[in-house]
């Protein structure tokens, strides 16, 4: 399949993000709440497409979630507990940047949940959805799929890449060598966990903006007519000019590389 060229991709993800915002309005409108849970081995794209669809979203209306490592008292709790502070009111939208998912994903193959643990976990998580869905709650799952030669690839972009080095976990590292084991606990927690319900939908996200695309339409398609037109708002002229204000300007500066290296001779 030819690469998407740039200029393709920002018209298309443009006019989806349209038919977002239009979504958002359908949820204030109604009260519905909407769950996204994206799943994916590491460096798949979960980051992007989330970006792609909360950039024009108000953030108090769509929250990301992504929650760090359990603290020794949410350890000790119920395992879904710390995830129920963060489901959606009516009107919001959580998109969330991994789930409970991780105790069928990354805890079991890096041994930070005992084989009890997650068995329990596959048997109660279908329980757990239902209640979720039997609620009102519009929940879509979302597994991205990503080859490890592109896995490979992008693992050494974000080593190379100052700015992405944050991404690069010793986590990250380790779990280079159980790509296998990955695939045979992401086949288990799919056996177990696709349901009626609450099914999942796999994406194929080696091409990063196809991915994105895809996953969007898919989402807009599966939800109810959301086509709402914002509502009218009357924008009339102020009465009289308004007055300038007088405060002091931080100016601004005259060359912004010559700036740069003299900040950057100071550093050292």
């Amino acid at each position: 399949m030819a690469k998407l060229k740039r200029k393709d991709y920002e018209e298309q993800i443009e006019r989806l993000q349209h038919e977002l915002v239009a979504m958002a309005r359908w949820l204030q409108g109604t009260g519905k709440r909407v769950i996204v849970l994206l799943e994916g081995r590491d460096t798949a794209g979960k980051g992007g497409v989330i970006n792609a669809i909360a950039d024009h979203m108000n953030p108090r209306q769509c929250r990301v979630v992504a929650l760090p490592k359990p603290t020794e008292r949410e350890s000790s709790q119920w395992y879904f507990q710390r995830y129920v502070a963060h489901l959606p009111a009516a009107g919001e939208i959580v998109l969330l940047d991994r789930s409970w998912y991780n105790r069928a994903g990354v805890e079991k193959v890096m041994g930070f949940a005992t084989d009890t643990q997650v068995r329990a976990f596959l048997k109660q998580a279908p329980a757990f959805e239902k209640l979720l869905v039997d609620d009102g709650i519009l929940l879509f799952k979302y597994w991205l799929c990503c080859d490890q030669e592109k896995q490979e690839e992008r693992f050494a972009e974000r080593l190379k890449d100052a700015l992405k080095r944050w991404k690069l976990s010793p986590i990250d590292v380790e779990a280079r060598k159980h790509y296998d084991d990955y695939t045979r606990a992401r086949e288990a927690m799919l056996k177990a966990t696709h349901t009626p319900h609450a099914p999942w939908t796999l994406v194929d996200f080696n091409d990063q903006k196809r991915g994105r695309l895809s996953l969007i339409r898919d989402l807009l398609k599966r939800l109810p007519d959301t086509n709402v037109p914002p509502a009218k708002l009357d924008f009339p002229p102020l009465p009289a000019k308004p007055k300038k204000e007088r405060f002091g300007t931080l100016k601004p500066i005259a060359d912004s590389a010559a700036a740069d290296k003299k900040r950057s001779r100071q550093v050292k």
